[in-house]
């Protein structure tokens, strides 16, 4: 069986490019056409097209490559458990030219303290969030509900919900809008509003 290499590349928000990571994939030996992407999605939520297509493209003996472990996951138990799916079909698991092995201690060592790493800036943009929104709130920018919302900005209130970083609580404030406006949001844009991590959060 031919062993292959599969791309996986990611960018947080709609206005980043990936160019620059499709690029170094390519670099790291992995054809174009192999190479998945999420676009405008957190490494915190695991449930990402772009992820779960390459995947399921790996078959045994084949590498996934990312440019970066924060790329694949940002948050340790996330991380480990990839690298677990990984392991129990034997696909490797490239980081940035770098290949990971599971069976070597130093080698868990250095992932862990990654994907540690990972994790910490993902919690340090939350809460730099948090603090933008106490800033506003304490300048008056956050008083009162503005009834509608322009498409633009409905359309990054349903990206965040669906990323699951935020509250319901916290969106209902950066935007300003109620609870109800943030369902009907993601209503109309073809999802259904459940209890995602974020509403839970906010009970």
């Amino acid at each position: 069986m031919v062993q292959i290499s599969v791309g996986y590349g990611r960018v947080s928000t709609a206005d980043q490019d990936l160019t620059a990571q499709r690029d170094a994939l390519t670099a790291l030996g992995v054809d174009p056409k192999r190479i998945y992407v999420d676009h405008g999605l957190t490494g915190t939520n695991r449930d990402r097209p772009g992820l779960c297509q390459a995947l399921a493209a790996c078959r045994g003996g084949d590498t996934l490559v990312v440019t970066k472990l924060d790329r694949l996951a940002r948050s340790v138990p996330d991380a480990r458990d990839i690298v677990d799916e990984l392991t129990a079909v034997g696909v490797k698991l490239n980081i940035g030219g770098s290949v990971h092995d599971p069976t070597d201690p130093i080698g868990r060592l250095l992932f862990t303290t990654l994907s540690m790493i990972a994790e910490f800036e993902a919690d340090l943009a939350r809460a730099r969030t948090r603090e933008g929104m106490a800033v506003a709130r304490a300048k008056g920018r956050l008083r009162g509900k503005r009834p509608k919302l322009s498409p633009r900005q409905e359309a990054h209130l349903v990206k965040l919900y669906r990323a699951g970083e935020h509250t319901i609580g916290e969106l209902e404030e950066l935007f300003p809008v109620t609870r109800s406006t943030i369902y009907r949001a993601v209503a109309r844009a073809g999802g259904r509003a459940t209890a995602s991590p974020a509403t839970v959060r906010s009970q």
